[in-house]
């Protein structure tokens, strides 16, 4: 059975990777950050030659986006130099490396699904730290697949979905952005996609950028509207009204890119794999979150 290790283990898409895995029957190595910090490439060496996993997938990131504008050193030793030490690791020794990217690594400008080819153009602190984590794993490994996420969510860690819920049971009112328009992509379909294509593909010709996430695209307020509507059947909630707003009107420390649509055309083609529309995700997230209560309910 080949072994597979994880970087990030902790966070929300590497516990949907663990979840995954166990239901697979994967042979998985999750590590957090106190196991394994990517900073520190004298700590990767000492993991590697532990475990000697067949592939590495790194999950692990500085994602607090706002944050990274007051830090950025922090972002860029996580995002950056970590993506760099794993990078020369796994070409060190010949393991394939699948790196979780960003949509922000565009500049939104664009009206069109952005495409693989489409030219970088990062346009905060956050979104410069993964580009430059990009451009050192095609640097120095040959052997990887850098996956392009966007809007990410699932029922665990920090997320729209999960800040909404809170929200929505706590005020009456809520003033959400209407013209960001993104893919939002649940963590679950994430795992699958990447576990998939780990233990299905030849990889060896495979590597390469692409884009990953769910259909259709979406703004932060029809989200939220969604969001609204799916929990109302699980919970009671305060919130009356969810009014739109310009992106002016909530300004933010760190820009956020107007579109960040990624075109996933490659990715499908290139691994046959269908996108699923993110309100699946979307109600199998609310089951999960809200299920422990119904089971206290019910027990």
């Amino acid at each position: 059975m080949i072994r597979i290790l994880l970087t990030g283990g902790q966070g929300q898409a590497g516990q949907a990777i663990v979840e995954k895995a166990q239901e697979l029957n994967i042979n998985l190595i999750p590590c957090d950050r106190k196991k394994l910090d990517i900073t520190d490439i004298v700590n990767i060496q000492g993991i590697i030659k532990t475990y000697k996993p067949a592939y590495i997938i790194n999950t692990a990131a500085y994602t607090a986006v706002d944050k990274a504008e007051s830090e950025p050193e922090k972002a860029f030793a996580v995002n950056s130099s970590g993506a760099e030490n794993l990078a020369k690791i796994s070409a060190q020794y010949h393991i394939p490396l699948i790196h979780l990217s960003t949509d922000y690594i565009f500049d939104g400008e664009k009206t069109l699904p952005y495409l693989e080819s489409d030219t970088a153009n990062p346009i905060g602190i956050y979104a410069k730290s993964k580009w430059a984590g990009e451009e050192a794993v095609r640097k120095y490994c040959e052997n990887h697949i850098i996956l392009r996420i966007s809007w990410v969510f699932g029922e665990y860690g920090h997320n729209f979905v999960k800040t909404m819920l809170k929200l929505m049971k706590e005020r009456e009112e809520l003033a959400i952005v209407s013209d960001q328009t993104g893919c939002p992509t649940y963590t679950g379909d994430i795992a699958e996609v990447i576990l998939k294509i780990i233990t299905t593909s030849d990889l060896a010709h495979l590597y390469g950028t692409y884009h990953y996430a769910n259909n259709p695209s979406t703004t932060w307020l029809e989200f939220a509207q969604a969001i609204y509507s799916e929990a109302s059947k699980f919970d009671i909630l305060k919130t009356k009204l969810i009014r739109p707003i310009k992106t002016t009107d909530y300004p933010t420390p760190a820009k956020r890119p107007k579109n960040s649509v990624l075109n996933t055309d490659l990715f499908q083609k290139v691994f046959k794999i269908c996108l699923q529309p993110w309100q699946n995700g979307l109600g199998k997230t609310l089951t999960k979150v809200y299920s422990p209560v119904k089971d206290n309910q019910t027990g």
